[in-house]
This record gives structure tokens, C-alpha cells and sequence, in this order.
């Protein structure tokens, strides 16, 4: 297989798991939590998510032909919370998430190498991935932590649990070497 396309398999996959963190961290608080901020300073899940799909809209419609920062973007709207059910914000949870998976579907191999525009910045494909690979986990962190301080004793970990790490690493060890992504065996746990 073409490192290319290795390469996006497994983006996809990285992109498919970090959204269904947010997902499970999102699901295990009560609606109302979800427009909790901690201080001024901070941003409601309701408020990072609507980043997200600001930053996805733009970032993925017409990527390789356009500028990724889009001129009917509103990027300081998009931290003004005026969600107001969590159906509505599952719906931009979703939008943004399908623009970006319908964009990196349309991507051949060959293009990773291709030059597009960022606020007027060259990335090539390939980079600018990297870019929001990076920029979407932080926030997504940023959901699930705020996440865990609102549902405090109640939540249920999303990754090796606390003093879990032992028996989480005995399991992999029992069980014989392979390659694959390890995305492949996380994302069966968060379904």
C-alpha cells in the first residue's frame, strides 16, 4: 500500500476516535451542564463545540481550492454562546464533523503534497491535516476535562483508568504483536 495513502487511512481514523471522545464525554453530562462556564475566562462545552464547527466549516469546505479561513466566518461569534439545546449542538457537532470527513474522503494520495492557503499561509495538504489533527484534540481535551470536573466522582474514564494501567497493559501484552492503528481496539471501546 502507497504511504500516501496509509498516511490518510490513518488520519481518518485518529479524526473517527477523537470525535468519539468528545462524543462519550458530552453524553455523560446532564444537558444543562453543557453551557456551564467555570469563570469568564472559560468556554462551555456548548461554546467549544461551536468553535469546532466554525473552525471545521471553514477549514474543510472547499479546502483544496480555497482559503481555509473563510471570509463569511465569524470566528469571535463562535465564542458567544448562543446554543441552546444539546440537539442543536449535536447538530453542529455533526455538521462540522461531516464537513470534515466528506473533504478528507475527496483526497487522493497524490494531493498531500499540494499547496493550499490558510489565512493567506501555503500548507501542503498534508501539513494543514496535521494542523487541525492537532488544533481539535486540544479542544476536544478541553470538553472532557471539563466534562470530568462537572460530573466529579460520576464519570466514567475514557481511556485506561485510574491505577488501571497494569491490568490495561497485561491485556496488550497477552496478546500477540500485530500492526494496526491503535485507534482500531480504542474506537470498539467508545462504541
Amino acid at each position: 500500500m502507497d504511504n500516501n495513502q496509509i498516511y490518510l487511512d490513518s488520519i481518518q481514523k485518529q479524526f473517527e476516535y477523537y470525535k468519539a471522545l468528545g462524543e462519550k464525554a458530552i453524553d455523560q453530562v446532564e444537558a444543562e451542564q453543557l453551557f456551564v462556564t467555570f469563570n469568564e475566562d472559560t468556554n462551555s462545552i456548548a461554546t467549544l463545540v461551536k468553535h469546532l464547527w466554525g473552525n471545521m466549516l471553514s477549514r474543510w469546505t472547499d479546502f483544496l481550492t480555497t482559503d481555509g479561513e473563510k471570509a463569511w466566518r465569524d470566528r469571535d461569534a463562535e465564542f458567544e454562546n448562543d446554543i441552546q439545546t444539546k440537539e442543536e449542538l449535536m447538530q453542529k457537532w455533526n455538521e462540522g464533523w461531516d464537513c470534515l470527513f466528506n473533504a478528507l474522503h475527496s483526497i487522493e494520495p497524490d494531493q498531500l503534497s499540494q499547496i493550499i492557503y490558510i489565512r493567506n499561509e501555503g500548507h501542503t495538504v498534508m501539513e494543514a491535516i496535521n494542523r487541525q489533527l492537532a488544533h481539535y484534540p486540544y479542544h476536544i481535551g478541553q470538553i472532557i476535562y471539563a466534562a470530568k470536573l462537572l460530573k466529579k466522582e460520576e464519570w466514567n474514564s475514557l481511556s485506561v483508568p485510574r491505577n488501571g494501567s497494569q491490568k490495561y497493559n497485561s491485556e496488550k501484552f497477552s496478546k500477540k504483536r500485530s500492526i494496526k492503528n491503535f485507534t482500531d481496539d480504542e474506537l470498539k471501546k467508545l462504541k
